[in-house]
C-alpha cells in the first residue's frame, strides 16, 4: 500500500467533545494524495477511542502518565506513513478545506523543516478569549521565515507541519512545556528554517478561569526566563502596567463588538494572567 501524502498526527486524551467537531473537518480537507489520522491516546475514559477508529484512525493506546508533549509527537512520528506530517492538537478545528494542504505545502522547500499555522478564535468565543487570541502574533495575517541565527524563534505545534525525516533526526525535547519552540531552535542551529503560514488557519482558543491563567502564563513566563533569559514581568512596576495594558485592549475591544457583561471578569482573569507572568518571571 502507497504511503499518503500526509499523515494527520493527533495526541488525545478524553478528547470525545473536541474530536466531535475536529474529525468532521477532517473528512472535508482536500489533500492532493491523500492523508491518513494517526493518533495516541493517553488512556481516555470516554469516547475518544471510537470516535477516532469510526473516523478510520489508526490509534495507540499509552498509559496518561507517560505522555509527554514531545515524546508523544516523537512516537507519532514513528508511526506515520507520510514524510509530511501535520500536528493538531484535539481542540482546534481547520477554518478551510484547503488549511492542511495550503499548511503541508510550505515542505515543499527543502530547506524549510516545519510550519504552523494562523490561530484565530471561532465565531462564538466570548469577547476576553477571542481579544486574547487576536492580539497573539500567531493570529497575525503577515507571513514570516524563521532563519538560521535569528534572534526570535517561534513555532507552534497546535496546528504544524513537520517533515518526518527531520523530525527522526532532531526530534522533539522530552520537556514539560514549550517543546515546539525548542525544536525549532535546534532546527535553525542545523541551518535549515521554519515558517509561518497565515494562508492556513485554524481555529483554536482557550477559556481560562483566572486560576488557569495564572497557571497557564507562569509557565510560559518561566520558559521565557529558563530558555531566553527574558523576564516578561521583571518587577512590580511591569505588572501593574501589564494589567493596565491588558484591561484597555479588552475595553477597546468590547467597545467595538460588545461584551461588557465581561467586564468583571476581565478584572480578575487579567490580573491572574499577568501576576501569573510576574511569577514565572522570577527564579
Amino acid at each position: 500500500m502507497s504511503a499518503p501524502s500526509v499523515s494527520i498526527c493527533l495526541p488525545t486524551w478524553n478528547g470525545e467533545r473536541d474530536l466531535a467537531r475536529l474529525l468532521p473537518a477532517l473528512a472535508r480537507q482536500r489533500v492532493e494524495g491523500g492523508c491518513e489520522i494517526v493518533a495516541i491516546d493517553s488512556s481516555s475514559s470516554d469516547g475518544t477511542r471510537a470516535l477516532l477508529e469510526r473516523a478510520g484512525a489508526r490509534v495507540e493506546t499509552i498509559p496518561q502518565r507517560e505522555f509527554g508533549h514531545g515524546r508523544t509527537r516523537n512516537a507519532l512520528a514513528r508511526l506515520a506513513r507520510a514524510e509530511r506530517i501535520v500536528f493538531l492538537s484535539q481542540d482546534c478545528e481547520p477554518r478551510d478545506a484547503d488549511t492542511l494542504a495550503t499548511l503541508a505545502r510550505v515542505l515543499d522547500d527543502a530547506r524549510t523543516a516545519g510550519a504552523f499555522a494562523r490561530l484565530l478564535p471561532r465565531p462564538d468565543d466570548d469577547p476576553l478569549t477571542a481579544r486574547t487570541v487576536l492580539d497573539h502574533v500567531d493570529a497575525s495575517e503577515a507571513s514570516w521565515v524563521g532563519e538560521p541565527g535569528a534572534a526570535d524563534v517561534r513555532f507552534n505545534d497546535v496546528a504544524s507541519a513537520v517533515r518526518r525525516s527531520v523530525l527522526l533526526e532532531i526530534p522533539f525535547p522530552d520537556v514539560a512545556f514549550g517543546e515546539d519552540v525548542a525544536w525549532a531552535r535546534a532546527v535553525l542551529a542545523r541551518g535549515l528554517r521554519v515558517r509561518f503560514e497565515p494562508r492556513a488557519v485554524v481555529w483554536h482558543a482557550h477559556r481560562y478561569t483566572p486560576a488557569q491563567a495564572f497557571e497557564r502564563y507562569r509557565i510560559d513566563a518561566a520558559f521565557q526566563r529558563e530558555q531566553f533569559g527574558r523576564r516578561v514581568r521583571p518587577d512590580v512596576l511591569s505588572v501593574a502596567k501589564g494589567i493596565a495594558h491588558e484591561l484597555a485592549r479588552d475595553l477597546r475591544y468590547m467597545a467595538r463588538h460588545g461584551g461588557w457583561s465581561h467586564l468583571p471578569r476581565a478584572l480578575a482573569l487579567r490580573a491572574a494572567q499577568v501576576r501569573g507572568q510576574r511569577a514565572g518571571s522570577r527564579d
